[in-house]
């Protein structure tokens, strides 16, 4: 009986693995999306991306049965209102990143991806009352000071890391607070359709002024700003599916494929400039990876 359980176990896992991958290496390839999507803005964009999302969740949802659940999150109350300042929080996060893009700043904002595990850290610290080990000090330390390097070779504070990072850090504490009373389709369903409402009021003042660029631009550009919402639905539910099926440190080291992805795109695909200083201080935000990453698979083993 055992002997039999142990395929089903590691098909589980791979099954997770291969979910993981999948999800953070399509959000890795989402800023050539909105790369492509030019000349379209940052809040058009997020805006379209809110309605398409939400329409793309109706589809799933009725494929699903899954209408009644949400109906039921919707009436709950304070889960409701947790999922609508998540939706906040996300939608700022978006924006920020897509406006990196659009300014050629993809790699600033990639620094943010980069630093949002020390943020969260941080936030667990701070709010949950979570303590620190050695190893986690030491990676907050060399992700402060890969910060004031980077902030050096721009000559200024790079505020678009920060916000990526605090944005979606407090993102997913806010998720935390909501943990498993929500299942990954229902919650995305909600806080797309709370961002709805502010995202086709602002598509249709856009429209009547002329200023829209959904049309104009070619069937192609169409289709792009269509995709924006199974691009932004599809990686989160295969994230919801690897969380329950590999452990934690699995994940915590598989959303380094993100930002390295973006990095790499930035550099050399997108042709952004890197100064020496830049480099120094992504190579000290890579040791804290390597640190935090010998964290997790120590912990891993010691529950093991």
């Amino acid at each position: 009986m055992i002997a039999d359980s142990a395929p089903d176990e590691n098909a589980f896992r791979r099954a997770g693995l291969i979910n993981g991958l999948s999800a953070y290496l399509l959000w890795g390839l989402i800023p050539l999306l909105f790369a492509a999507a030019a000349p379209t803005g940052a809040l058009e964009l997020v805006s379209h991306r809110v309605v398409w999302s939400l329409l793309f969740c109706a589809i799933l949802l009725t494929f699903t049965g899954g209408f009644r659940r949400t109906w039921d999150v919707v009436r709950s109350g304070s889960t409701f209102w947790l999922l609508t300042l998540a939706s906040v929080l996300i939608a700022v996060n978006w924006t920020t990143f897509i406006y990196g893009v659009e300014t050629g700043r993809l790699v600033e904002a990639s620094l943010g991806y980069y630093l949002n595990p020390l943020i969260s850290i941080g936030l667990g610290v701070i709010f949950l009352g979570e303590k620190l080990r050695p190893l986690q000090w030491t990676a907050v330390g060399f992700g402060f000071i890969a910060v004031v390097i980077v902030g050096i070779g721009l000559g200024r504070m790079p505020y678009l890391s920060f916000t990526v990072a605090i944005s979606f850090g407090l993102y997913g504490l806010v998720k935390n607070k909501v943990g498993n009373r929500v299942g990954a389709l229902e919650g995305m369903t909600i806080e797309s359709a709370v961002l709805s409402v502010p995202s086709l009021i602002f598509l249709i003042v856009l429209g009547a002024q002329g200023l829209s660029t959904f049309t104009g631009f070619g069937a192609s550009h169409v289709i792009i700003i269509l995709i924006t919402g199974p691009a932004t639905a599809i990686p989160l539910i295969l994230f919801s599916a690897a969380a329950r099926r590999i452990p934690l440190s699995w994940v915590g080291m598989l959303q380094y494929i993100t930002p390295t992805m973006q990095f790499i795109t930035g550099v050399f695909i997108l042709g952004e400039m890197m100064s020496t200083t830049r480099w120094i201080g992504f190579f000290v935000i890579w040791i804290a990876v390597v640190l935090l990453s010998v964290d997790m698979i120590r912990q891993s083993h010691r529950r093991l």
